[in-house]
């Protein structure tokens, strides 16, 4: 009961925000879980900025960072009716609506980035989008490939870890998602579902021993104050899928819109190379202060999840036409 009527009260307020017939508020409002500082907050700001620029003021954004207009579970809520217009985070966060799109985001799958990005490129993936849209009004703009998170992944932990044998154990902290929790799972992980923002204290607390984080977020939340050690694993390609109500983008006309996705393309141009540079910075301050930071051979990684994929495929529960997606797009077939 308490559920329905806060989903009737957001409905009312969405219906003020965006009233039957009209194109979209002039003012949109763009949430993350970032913080202002960090390479993404600022990614993020600068692309609220441009839409700004390019739509010559008839689109403001205002930006809201580190979850203060709420958690994952809102914003989605509030994307839906319109209280939001904008959410940028992982795409696998739509897999409320379709499961299956959880799979953009493998662990030790993809060969390398440029095999992702075909595969992101498909018409499977294609079809989850457009399936998120029809059953939650959310629609994803521009090529999420293009704005890079990152620009790699690694394991930020309390103790050392050099390789497989050492996540036997481990309490890692892990995001919402079933077939990453499996995953790591497999890997002899033990896992503990906790929001980001939640990371920091419970490692200091002993909760968890570890997280797996963009490399270039780590000094921004501090992360290696209370887990010192950093290990390079490539757990998968990453970009930021930019979800838009789809009511307010649709009701954009076509000048506009390609307003906005040129400045989306500008901005991911602009900060692919600055993520990078900050990534190599950090790393450098990190190590400065005594933080270990090493590129592990992923190798019996790689084949481990190889048996979890096979057993997946047996049982039945790999999407349709997943498993030929990613082979038609590796390099090498």
């Amino acid at each position: 009961m308490i559920v329905f009527k806060r989903s009737l009260v957001l409905a009312a307020i969405a219906s003020l925000v965006i009233p039957a017939g009209a194109a979209v508020a002039d003012t949109w409002r763009m949430a993350h879980k970032q913080t202002a500082e960090s390479i993404e907050g600022q990614m993020f700001q600068a692309f609220a900025d441009k839409i700004g620029e390019k739509t010559g003021g008839e689109i403001t954004v205002e930006v809201y960072p580190s979850e203060q207009l709420g958690k994952d579970d809102a914003i989605l809520e509030q994307l839906q009716f319109g209280t939001v217009h904008l959410y940028p985070e992982g795409g696998s966060y739509l897999r409320k609506w379709v499961p299956d799109i959880t799979f953009m985001s493998a662990p030790f799958l993809f060969e390398d980035r440029d095999h992702w990005a075909r595969f992101m490129a498909s018409d499977l993936v294609a079809g989850w989008l457009d399936q998120i849209e029809d059953e939650a009004g959310i629609t994803v703009i521009g090529d999420q490939t293009k704005m890079v998170r990152g620009p790699y992944r690694v394991m930020v932990t309390a103790k050392p870890v050099e390789g497989l044998d050492d996540f036997s154990g481990l309490k890692l902290r892990m995001h919402p998602n079933e077939l990453a929790a499996n995953a790591w799972r497999h890997l002899g992980a033990e896992v503990r579902t906790l929001a980001w923002t939640d990371v920091y204290e419970s490692i200091g607390r002993g909760i968890v021993e570890a997280v797996n984080s963009p490399i270039a977020l780590v000094e921004s939340m501090r992360f290696q104050e209370v887990a010192p050690h950093i290990v390079r694993h490539n757990e998968y390609p990453q970009g930021i899928a930019f979800m838009a109500n789809a009511q307010a983008w649709n009701g954009l006309d076509d000048e506009t819109k390609a307003q906005i996705l040129a400045a989306y393309d500008e901005v991911a141009a602009e900060f692919a190379p600055k993520t990078a540079a900050i990534a190599d910075e950090a790393i450098a301050r990190m190590k400065e202060s005594g933080v270990t930071y090493d590129e592990i051979d992923t190798t019996p990684i790689v084949a481990k999840m190889a048996e979890f994929y096979a057993e997946l495929d047996a049982a039945g529960e790999l999407p349709e036409g997943f498993v030929a997606t990613v082979r038609a797009t590796q390099a090498t077939q």
